[in-house]
């Protein structure tokens, strides 16, 4: 299993409209074949920051769907911020 979490940042007057041009991509992976989930957010806190959390069942699965993802062609520049993939042998319940 793979995550993949972090954060962007953008110009905060543009954020609202960046993270709205993903709800197509968001809907179109979430039916992908092996997407758990997928969000891309804005955060409560900082109006510059830009959460996203991708769950996927394999890397081939992650491979399948960037091969077709086609993301939104946003005009807005962003930073990266922090943003890594996790590789997951084992999970859980969380209580």
């Amino acid at each position: 299993m793979l995550v993949i979490a972090g954060h962007y940042n953008v110009p905060a007057a543009r954020r609202k409209a960046f993270v709205d041009a993903f709800a197509d991509l968001i809907r179109r992976a979430r039916a992908h074949p092996g997407c758990l989930d997928l969000s891309i957010s804005e955060d409560p806190v900082d109006p510059a920051r830009v959460n996203m959390m991708e769950l996927w069942e394999s890397e081939a699965a992650l491979k399948a769907w960037r091969k077709i993802a086609k993301p939104p062609k946003t005009g807005v520049k962003f930073d990266a911020g922090n943003v890594r993939k996790h590789e997951i042998s084992h999970s859980g319940p969380p209580f």
